[in-house]
């Protein structure tokens, strides 16, 4: 997916803070690039097509049977197999905005993408539910959402899963679970034993720092599980990848205190930018949302004129990544010169405010 901020020719330099991708802005920790080297030397083999060692330590970490854990590269992989079991013509239900990648992938697997727009910025499970008819085989919610960063409570789910029928599969993507610091954001793991239907994917890319590796993870029923399992491509995770998730387990504890130093960060930003005027929803992610409407793309231009790349969503809004705290406060600079009336982009966009 190309980030419509990033510069163009004519003078424009290219962006040296990137803030559009969701990342860690923290480095890897030692134990993981020596995990990572040290695995380095078995690449001249195959990995572990089960990914034996990871699904046991996962396993363990949440409490379930091996049998209930299914490993791919990267949660994206997980989502384009739910889709396949979907099966063609089958609608998939999800709100939007949300992740890029889920019309995306219905359109790849000859699916009807049911988008049911957010209220609020955030999930409105309501209309979501009115969505669902027989035909319906998967609803994807992606919790906390991405772009906006807002997060469904429990209750809420368990509103939504009473309503919808055991046919149909329901894919909670928690990748930004992590970062949720609400009393309500416990996660939805707990509800898969009431809900069958229901599976969890989780990512390593984000808190864990190992988005350049690919592998994520998913949860659910058995049967499911196995289905998954069949449909994933074989020796798709490499070795490296396996090894670095579980040594990431293993360090948990250490990763999760970096996890807190970008909460803070988010609630430095958002206090920030909303002090300058923008309507910041309450984020749960390692990103925030600014809704500018038709100034998105202006905004993001502006940004990348001063060497910052940030997601534009033309006539909709921006999605800010969480960095350092230099990139933050790069970013806070430039957003507060947006709002000076005589600043350069807004006289040529005629967006003054």
């Amino acid at each position: 997916m190309v980030d419509a901020a990033r510069p163009t020719a004519g003078g424009r330099h290219a962006a040296t803070r990137v803030l559009s991708r969701n990342e860690s802005s923290h480095s890897p920790s030692p134990d993981i690039v020596a995990t990572v080297a040290a695995s380095g030397r078995e690449v001249n083999r195959y990995p572990d097509p089960a990914c034996t060692g990871l699904t046991l330590a996962l396993a363990r970490r949440h409490g379930v049977e091996p049998d209930r854990v299914a490993v791919g590269a990267g949660s994206c992989a997980l989502l384009q197999a739910l889709f396949q079991l979907a099966g063609p013509g089958a609608p998939v239900v999800h709100a939007w905005r949300s992740f890029e990648y889920y019309p995306i992938l219905a359109g790849q697997m000859g699916i009807c993408s049911e988008r049911v727009p957010l209220a609020d910025d955030a999930h409105d499970l309501t209309a979501m539910a009115d969505r669902i008819t027989a035909t319906t085989r998967l609803v994807v919610i992606c919790n906390p959402n991405n772009p906006t960063g807002t997060l469904i409570g429990l209750d809420r789910l368990r509103a939504f899963l009473d309503r919808t029928p055991p046919t149909c599969l329901v894919a909670l993507d928690e990748a930004y679970f992590e970062y949720v610091d609400e009393p309500v954001g416990t996660g939805g793991l707990g509800l898969c034993d009431t809900y069958p239907n229901l599976v969890v994917l989780r990512t390593f890319s984000k808190a864990y720092g190992l988005a350049g590796l690919r592998i994520g993870y998913l949860i659910g029923a058995p049967r499911i599980v196995a289905s998954l399992r069949e449909l994933s491509l074989p020796y798709a995770v490499s070795g490296p990848a396996q090894h670095a998730a579980v040594a990431a387990l293993g360090i948990e504890e250490v990763l999760l205190a970096r996890v807190r130093e970008t909460i803070a960060e988010r609630t430095r930003v958002r206090a920030a930018l909303m002090a300058d005027g923008f309507a910041v929803p309450a984020s749960q992610a390692n990103f925030v949302w600014l809704g500018l409407g038709e100034d998105a793309g202006p905004f993001g231009r502006w940004c990348a004129r001063t060497g910052i790349e940030l997601r534009a969503f033309d006539g909709d809004g921006i999605r800010v990544s969480i960095g350092s705290p230099s990139d933050n406060d790069a970013l806070l600079a430039a957003a507060h010169q947006w709002r000076v009336p005589d600043a350069p982009e807004l006289l040529t966009t005629g967006a003054v405010r």
